[in-house]
């Protein structure tokens, strides 16, 4: 009779839900409200549902609003509007997290000093979650993670009070894929690859998901959607890897890297374009890697592949460096910690003011240790913010980009190639530029003094 119950109970709960996520009765809790959960969470208020935002930083809650947006891919005037019509508003207090019929973790996953996943994040977050978990929620964890991580760590977590997924509350996991700054990729037009822990969190989550983006792309199980996200991350660190390595073998044989590629990519089969550059930035390719890497080990198997492009994406700023001082000595005979160094860039990718991971932080840091006055443009960072590993540079500020500051340095390092950047002035004023992105010639800018490539 008991176990009749529970069955009954969980598919009253389940059809409950189903209904109240078509008619756009539930509230959705989004945890993390950064690069991946404001988006996700504007999107459900646009798709027609109430959205609560918890972030432990009790300034993005007053900034959010107030209607005042930090991430370019969430509009302020939306965003007001949603919060004016009280369809997203944005909190520090878990304690209504009680109140949500479908909570979605979007915390960071970074990387420990030994390079090994840190999951305390999601850990604590589940945590919270657990204090007040209610039969018939829906808990869906996006976070990049390793397979087996919704299975074997949050789960547990959340069925600590007694209740069990499946059976009083639905598990799920989707990765997020978002892309800042894409013009033509939005959340809500990006496949979204979903899975649950048993079929009636793979329904709800189908459903709930369904609403917010035009398709969505079932898998088996939570590990299965778990890999697809290292999968993807994978391939593109290991692509990118390769193309580095090619950079530095070319380099050495008078070769242009950048007409090699541009050259190969117009064979309309069998080849995909990648590009060099001064090392990986963002949250996904420099770190997501190293989760499949220490997972493996676990069943005992080397990931060698996958760990020498992580090898060699890490050399790159070293390999940068060694340019920039080549090319010092061969224009000024000075050396590098004599040089006056003007960065361009500090974001991690074009047309972003997304600081995370930017090859840039480490390429300053060891240009300060080898004694260089170093400065840096950004017109979309005008200043650097706090960061877990380089809070020593966090407040430098951006130079304006004018004759005298550009005069004024020994080189000029281009690191990321912002549009917004008037590169015909770089040009005529800068008496070195080393641009490790191709930014000047690919818009066909005159320099008038020395360029290297890097």
């Amino acid at each position: 009779m008991a176990t009749s119950s529970v069955i009954s109970g969980s598919v009253q709960g389940v059809e409950q839900l189903l209904m109240k996520l078509d008619d756009r009765q539930s509230l959705i809790g989004v945890i993390g409200l950064g690069y991946v959960g404001l988006p996700l969470a504007i999107s459900a208020a646009r798709a027609g549902f109430n959205v609560v935002g918890f972030d432990t930083d009790p300034q993005k809650p007053s900034r959010l609003n107030s209607g005042d947006s930090y991430i370019e891919a969430v509009l302020s005037k939306e965003l007001a509007q949603h919060v004016a019509a009280g369809r997203f508003l944005a909190t520090d207090q878990f304690d209504r997290l009680s109140d949500m019929d479908v909570i979605v973790i979007c915390v960071p996953t970074p990387l420990s000093p030994h390079r090994d996943p840190d999951l305390s994040f999601v850990m604590s977050t589940a945590e919270r979650i657990a204090v007040s978990l209610r039969a018939g929620q829906l808990v869906s964890l996006e976070s990049t993670t390793f397979p087996g991580t919704t299975d074997e760590i949050v789960r547990p977590i959340l069925e600590q009070a007694g209740l069990l997924s499946g059976r009083d509350f639905f598990l799920a996991y989707s990765p997020e894929r978002e892309d800042p700054g894409s013009k033509t990729h939005r959340t809500a037009t990006i496949p979204k690859v979903v899975a649950g822990d048993g079929v009636d969190a793979s329904r709800l989550a189908e459903r709930f998901y369904g609403a917010i983006v035009d398709r969505i792309v079932p898998v088996s199980s939570t590990p299965a959607a778990e890999a697809v996200k290292i999968t993807e991350n994978v391939f593109r660190s290991v692509n990118i890897a390769l193309v580095n390595e090619l950079k530095t073998v070319y380099d050495a044989m008078g070769v242009d890297i950048w007409e090699v590629i541009d050259a190969a990519a117009t064979k309309p089969f069998g080849f995909m374009p990648f590009y060099p550059g001064p090392g990986l930035g963002g949250h996904c390719i420099p770190i997501d890697p190293f989760y499949l890497t220490w997972k493996a080990r676990e069943y005992g198997i080397a990931t060698r592949f996958i760990e020498l492009a992580g090898e060699v994406n890490l050399s790159m700023p070293g390999y940068v460096l060694a340019r920039l001082e080549r090319a010092l000595d061969e224009t000024y005979r000075i050396s590098l910690g004599a040089a006056k160094i003007l960065i361009i860039g500090m974001a991690y990718k074009p047309n972003v003011s997304d600081v995370r991971e930017s090859p840039a932080f480490e390429l300053i840091e060891r240009l300060l240790e080898r004694g260089a006055d170093v400065n840096y443009h950004d017109p979309l960072v005008p200043s650097v913010p706090l960061t877990r590993k380089h809070g020593e540079l966090a407040g430098l500020q951006s130079l304006p980009l004018t004759r005298d500051t550009l005069t004024d340095a020994d080189a000029v390092l281009v690191v990321t190639d912002h549009d917004a950047i008037d590169y015909h002035l770089l040009g005529a004023n800068a008496g070195l530029i080393v641009d490790t992105r191709n930014a000047l010639r690919k818009r066909a800018v005159n320099v008038s003094g020395a360029l290297y490539l890097a």
